[in-house]
């Protein structure tokens, strides 16, 4: 196990009708004015949105108001919130809504206070102050309630890039799982695949002796393997829909991170897939997942195998561990089928012939030198490769 310093002071509010809450929290770490940033309509039919103006309201907190988020954030919005919040003297962001909302609101936190172009943290540019940013989440996917992480979209070349830092991550949380019940089959399945990714993402790992966050992360994925198909079957499964939101937020906090390598190619082959095609984050990682682990199985096959025996049920081949690795990686694609999600470029949308400008991007866009390193440093010629396994 690797040296490290684990930090997580985001306050959680988990359960039933604690969005009601939001004014009072919002007080208690001294924001007065808030920015309330959230998505499309669904915050506003649902009354979720008028239930945390309500309590902001009752809390004596004034707000303004930045609707339009959408899936794969965009950096346009985030330049318009940073002017509104300069403008108006805010002093606090709130996200109502999942990821994406999530990671806007933290972009615009960090910018408001910054004198350059926000863009420059999604280059490698520490964030050393920003905005403080509380969460009202509605998805139980990205994680991003309780990760100092954030991603966004340049819509100038439609670069998607991250960013991290402490001083994004939020100060608190509002987790209730009934705000979830009413997403699409699809929505859910695409948020528990996210989950599974940032999972998998701290699983795969060239440190040695890690077995308490192997452990946690494997526990994290069976309740994904479990839960999964009892919301998929029945939406309105609170205990399910807790399970799978406060797994979502423990996958994200690094808490099953820390010590160890992680790797995170798969995400980066992703974001040109969700940029570029404008897919759903959780249904590009379907696909791009077994492409990625099937490439790089050999790098550690006694990795694969201890997921396909400790996670999916194989049993081991002491002979062959290679049979069972591959077994495993089968059967987390199986289960992604299972739920709904898709197998190949086709299902999602893209286009054998752009592969080219996907490995373009990926390996040498905005400052990139031709490579993506993680589990495996892969290169160009690697990544066309692993592309045209999703075909």
């Amino acid at each position: 196990m690797e040296n490290f310093t684990f930090y997580s002071p985001t306050k959680f509010v988990f359960g039933k009708g604690v969005e009601n809450d939001a004014g009072s929290l919002v007080k208690s770490f001294g924001g007065t004015k808030v920015l309330l940033h959230y998505g499309g309509g669904s915050v506003i039919r649902s009354g979720l949105l008028g239930r945390v103006k309500d309590s902001l309201v009752a809390s004596g907190i004034s707000y303004i108001e930045l609707g339009g988020v959408k899936p794969n954030p965009r950096s346009g919005l985030v330049y318009e919130g940073i002017e509104l919040c300069r403008s108006n003297g805010v002093d606090f962001v709130l996200a109502v809504g999942g990821g994406s909302v999530i990671d806007s609101s933290k972009a615009i936190a960090a910018g408001t206070l910054y004198d350059g172009d926000f863009w420059d943290f999604y280059c490698g540019r520490p964030i050393e102050r920003a905005l403080p940013v509380g969460t009202v989440l509605t998805i139980a996917a990205a994680g991003s309630e309780g990760s100092g992480d954030s991603v966004i979209t340049k819509e100038e070349g439609m670069f998607k890039r991250g960013t991290g830092s402490e001083a994004i991550r939020p100060r608190f949380s509002i987790l209730n799982p009934e705000l979830t019940t009413t997403l699409p089959p699809y929505q859910t399945a695409c948020g528990i695949t996210d989950i599974m990714a940032h999972l998998y993402e701290r699983y795969l790992t060239n440190s040695v002796d890690v077995e308490v966050t192997d452990r946690l992360i494997e526990a994290l994925l069976i309740t994904m393997k479990n839960m999964a198909p009892r919301v998929i079957a029945d939406p309105c499964d609170y205990e399910a829909r807790a399970n799978i939101m406060w797994a979502g937020t423990m996958a994200h906090t690094n808490a099953c991170g820390v010590g160890r390598s992680q790797d995170w190619n798969s995400h980066n082959i992703e974001h040109e897939l969700s940029a570029l095609y404008d897919c759903a984050h959780g249904a590009g990682l379907a696909v791009t997942m077994p492409a990625v682990f099937r490439y790089v199985v050999e790098h550690d096959v006694n990795r694969f195998a201890k997921a396909a025996v400790r996670v999916w049920g194989c049993e081991y081949c002491s002979e062959d561990p290679l049979s069972t690795a591959l077994e495993g990686i089968e059967a987390f694609r199986s289960f992604l089928k299972s739920i709904g999600m898709p197998g190949n470029f086709a299902e999602l949308g893209a286009r054998e012939e752009d592969i080219p400008v996907l490995v373009k991007n990926l390996c040498y866009g905005d400052g990139r030198d031709g490579t993506i390193s993680g589990f495996v440093t892969l290169n160009e010629e690697d990544c066309t490769k692993i592309y045209k396994m999703m075909v």
